[in-house]
């Protein structure tokens, strides 16, 4: 068995799916994915969007009555997209499990990679060239910690525009 770790940023859509099939195509293992979402906490995301007031950016929100009903409304949508994503990869005959965390993206990698014995991780994200510039991306910062192989992967972009 060829485990792969993927850490995603939103929901794959076919191209996606198509492509990181792809990087597998002629192993001679069987391949499994372990699709890995992170969703934010409510706090956070109240957090961020208090200190966004001043420069106009406001995440919406429907009209919660707590912030657990927030917290469950971001878990839901996380949920729907985690599951739409490993469809993709069932749909391509792939064996595939997903998780939902609230950890930091990386240190829920690293306990995923050696849950699971994953032999190479994919991140798919769309560009963050400042944090890519300065090192603090994804990608960076599991490749700091991790010692297997990483790929970086830009979310609905085909391979070819990638360069």
């Amino acid at each position: 068995m060829y485990d792969v770790a993927l850490l995603i940023e939103r929901q794959l859509n076919e191209l996606d799916a198509d492509q990181i099939i792809a990087l597998h195509e002629g192993l001679d293992d069987t391949v499994r994915y372990h699709l890995l979402l992170p969703v934010e906490s409510s706090t956070a995301i109240l957090s961020s969007s208090m200190s966004a007031l001043g420069t106009g950016q406001i995440v919406p929100i429907s009209e919660p009555d707590t912030l657990e009903d927030v917290q469950d409304e971001i878990v839901k949508a996380g949920q729907s997209e985690l599951d739409a994503s490993a469809a993709l990869i069932r749909a391509r005959k792939q064996d595939v499990s997903a998780k939902l965390t609230e950890q930091d993206p990386i240190e829920a990698l690293v306990a995923l990679v050696k849950e699971s014995g994953s032999n190479e991780v994919i991140i798919l994200t769309e560009p963050h060239v400042v944090r890519e510039f300065l090192h603090l991306d994804w990608t960076s910062r599991a490749r700091r910690v991790l010692d297997v192989p990483s790929v970086h992967l830009l979310e609905h972009v085909p391979f070819d525009a990638q360069r």
